[in-house]
């Protein structure tokens, strides 16, 4: 009998699920603590079904380590994303009301009725989308402690500091308040502690941009090949995209990314509109290398250029060329794919 499990996994505890695949009837439920013998407790409860799916939310997430180890262990397991579930939730219960067993169902159920991308056994891609989360980290850092450096700077020059602030810039401004009163006193000493982070943070995104760039050219990708995508949106791709065996065709891909455009027609008038679902991440990606190939010369631009004579809208246009981007993409690293799997001459 085939058996989908479905995990409901969580920081200290994960709940597991099991149904019949054909009938969706529940066969049994477990709750295990997060530690290191929870795979061998879910494989001894699981021995009973040898012909097995493990089916976990967030493979990337919470289930990240829980999903690798069943992988070492030889399991089949599929990512669900947490959208579905709580969709298929809200069918079932006629409420959405939430208990881990109820998303583990869920969870199952999704697994049961859908073709899921299958769960991966890290590989150079994961490299990269550490690095590439990393740089995301460092930049919104970055990026607060500037607005902070500002707050202090408009409070201690008059006119304040330009908006596109550098740490060479403040140092030179810095270097000219002379405070007379306690207040300013402390402000021009905090400002300067701001500075030494920003500082920090320069470094830390060149020293990310650097390894990033090494580790792209070790991957043998040639998504650099392609306008408007450099190693630091290369690394970003491959990171979200993991191992491009997931998605058999470029559709799927561009649902993934949510840049498969949604139509919102109404009467005679056609349209299509920003899909909001995929990847958020990846969709940035691709949008930010759209955006290059628009503002340059070359056959992204003529492109964007014959939709909005085609009587598209700059974001109708944009959202279209994001389509053929995400195609090249697809086509690319499949064909690295390919080149990889190709047995040496």
């Amino acid at each position: 009998m085939p058996i989908t499990i479905g995990i409901d996994p969580h920081k200290s505890s994960h709940t597991a699920t099991a149904i019949d695949s054909s009938s969706l009837e529940e066969q049994s439920t477990i709750r295990v603590r997060a530690s290191k013998s929870t795979t061998r407790e879910l494989l001894d409860w699981a021995v009973g079904w040898p012909d097995r799916v493990w089916a976990i939310e967030g493979v990337n997430g919470l289930g990240y380590l829980l999903a690798q180890q069943l992988l070492a262990a030889g399991e089949y397991v599929v990512d669900v994303p947490s959208t579905l579930t709580s969709q298929v939730r809200l069918l079932e219960t006629g409420s959405g009301r939430k208990t881990d067993q109820v998303d583990a169902r869920a969870v199952a159920t999704i697994a049961t009725a859908r073709t899921l991308p299958c769960a991966q056994v890290d590989d150079h891609s994961q490299v990269l989308r550490l690095l590439s989360d990393q740089r995301s980290e460092i930049t919104q850092a970055r990026r607060r402690t500037i607005n902070r450096l500002h707050r202090h700077l408009r409070d201690l020059i008059d006119g304040g500091a330009p908006i596109h602030l550098s740490s060479k810039t403040a140092a030179t401004l810095l270097v000219k308040v002379r405070p007379t009163t306690a207040v300013e006193i402390e402000r021009k000493r905090i400002a300067k502690e701001l500075l030494a982070d920003l500082r920090r943070l320069d470094k830390a995104v060149a020293e990310n941009r650097r390894r990033s760039r090494e580790a792209v050219a070790s991957s043998g990708t040639t998504l650099t090949d392609i306008y408007g995508i450099s190693e630091v949106l290369a690394a970003k791709i491959i990171g979200q995209v993991g191992s491009i065996d997931r998605f058999p065709s470029a559709d799927h891909l561009a649902s993934y990314a949510g840049t498969a455009p949604i139509e919102a027609s109404s009467g005679d008038v056609t349209r299509h509109r920003l899909s909001r679902r995929g990847n958020r991440q990846l969709n940035n990606a691709i949008h930010l290398a759209a955006h290059v190939q628009t503002i340059r010369p070359g056959q992204g631009q003529d492109y964007y250029r014959r939709r909005l004579e085609a009587g598209d809208s700059r974001k109708e246009a944009l959202r279209a060329l994001k389509r053929q981007v995400t195609k090249a993409i697809y086509r690319t690293m499949r064909h690295d794919r390919n080149q990889q799997l190709a047995p040496a001459s």
